[in-house]
């Protein structure tokens, strides 16, 4: 029997395909030609990231390195070119390591109650029908919704010493909230969660219902506690998701300026309550150090960084995708 068109009858009377002829030299593939196509779709966003955040930084990163304050700005005097004087001024002053501390723990706080608080509303979405669970989410985006100077002063009227009803319903009398250090720092941590718990609690609410519902009934059948399914289901299960959130909220927390400067009067008395977004403003416009304030910002986005990668890194030996 003869062997159909394009195929070979070898020895053994097995059929085999013949091979293909070979690829124009230059001539690219399929995936060669598609290559360069993402890069194309992404090319407008990457402009304006650039303009937006890299030349920013390039700037930040260059006035750190020249003396530059108001006489410079004025134009009375050129910037003269100190190299890494400003950071050695930097890292020899006390009060940045008192700020950068008490900046590291004030953040740390912030972002493991502003998880607590959102996972734990997320998880409660999920128990809830439909009429409360609507309430709640409208209620936690209008505190989403709310801009940071107007949360900070509504903030500051509820525990005023001589009007705020908190102090009225718990009896405390004129006591004042924002004199001691730790109230004032607890103040403003209750404000920091009140208007950023609502992005974890969306995020994971939106992660928790892409759970298969089988997974979930088979952890009550077994007589998991809800503690326990969070913890050994839908943590394990959501990590993606936290890990989102968990940079995202270090980066915000880290950053904090406008709850501390409104709600502590700049920083607090005698500058209890610096954190180094507000150190940095202080040193760059309340004493015209520009250069010395810009080497505060370097030091903040390299100190951001670090802990991202870190904690990616550390994501990626215990084998998450990322």
């Amino acid at each position: 029997m003869a062997a159909p068109p394009g195929r070979t009858r070898p020895a053994d009377g097995r059929s085999r395909s013949s091979p293909r002829p070979p690829r124009r030299p230059g001539r690219p593939g399929p995936r060669g030609r598609a290559g360069g196509v993402p890069w194309l779709y992404l090319a407008p966003a990457l402009a304006v990231l650039g303009g937006l955040l890299v030349y920013p930084v390039y700037q930040l990163g260059l006035i750190s390195l020249f003396t530059y304050t108001q006489a410079q700005v004025s134009g009375g005097r050129p910037a003269t070119f100190e190299g890494f004087g400003n950071y050695s001024r930097l890292l020899a002053d006390e009060q940045f390591w008192q700020v950068l501390g008490a900046t590291v723990v004030f953040a740390a706080a912030c972002v493991l109650s502003t998880l607590a608080v959102g996972c734990a509303l997320a998880v409660l979405l999920t128990r809830v029908r439909a009429v409360p669970r609507l309430a709640l989410m409208l209620a936690a985006l209008g505190a989403w919704a709310t801009p940071a100077v107007t949360g900070s002063t509504v903030w500051l009227f509820l525990f005023d010493p001589d009007f705020g009803p908190v102090n009225r319903v718990l009896g405390l009398g004129d006591h004042s909230w924002t004199y001691g250090r730790y109230s004032a720092f607890l103040l403003v941590l209750l404000e920091v969660v009140w208007c950023s718990f609502p992005f974890v609690m969306v995020t994971v609410y939106a992660g928790i219902r892409s759970v298969p519902a089988e997974v979930l009934e088979a952890a009550s059948l077994d007589g998991a506690s809800q503690w326990r399914i969070w913890r050994s289901v839908l943590a394990p299960m959501l990590r993606p998701i936290l890990t989102v959130v968990t940079i995202q909220s270090v980066i915000w927390d880290f950053k904090v300026f406008t709850q501390i400067y409104v709600m502590t009067g700049g920083g607090g008395i005698a500058g209890q309550n610096l954190v180094l977004n507000v150190y940095a403003y202080q040193q760059a416009f309340a004493s015209s150090q520009y250069s010395l304030g810009s080497a505060i910002g370097v030091v903040m986005l390299l100190i951001l960084l670090a802990v991202t990668l870190v904690y990616l890194r550390l994501l990626r030996r215990q084998g998450e995708e990322l």
